[in-house]
């Protein structure tokens, strides 16, 4: 489908579905991307944000087994890595902090996914050159 579109970035992977999950992570794979996780859980997520120095983008189920995925947000908004927020709500379950950020409904369309993660890449890497 989208054959290494992002070639070589490695993008985290936050969602607590299993299905959905290794769908994701399988269509990202199939771009080329370095998979982090999936982390099913708002801790699995913070433990691999403790351990992945690296990480060029995420995409980041808003609720996770009843629990807000927005401190993860926080962490990758300091560490300025680009994500992407999936839920089956309306963007208005997001805080005011997070509402320019990219979303997608669920149910996923992994084509548009995969080209807004791209675009954020892009423009992450613009903005900050050598990362």
């Amino acid at each position: 489908m989208a054959e290494g579109m992002l070639s070589g970035f490695h993008v985290l992977v936050v969602e607590d579905e299993f299905m959905l999950a290794e769908d994701l992570s399988q269509e990202l794979a199939d771009a080329g991307a370095i998979v982090v996780g999936p982390a099913q859980s708002l801790e699995r997520a913070i433990e691999l944000l403790a351990v992945h120095g690296v990480l060029d983008a995420a995409v980041l189920d808003v609720n996770l087994q009843g629990k807000q995925v927005f401190p993860v947000a926080e962490t990758l908004l300091e560490r300025h890595v680009p994500f992407v927020f999936t839920t089956g709500y309306d963007a208005s379950v997001l805080p005011a902090r997070f509402k320019s950020m990219a979303w997608c409904a669920k149910p996923i369309d992994m084509r548009r996914l995969l080209e807004v993660l791209q675009s954020a890449i892009v423009a992450a890497r613009a903005v900050q050159p050598g990362r």
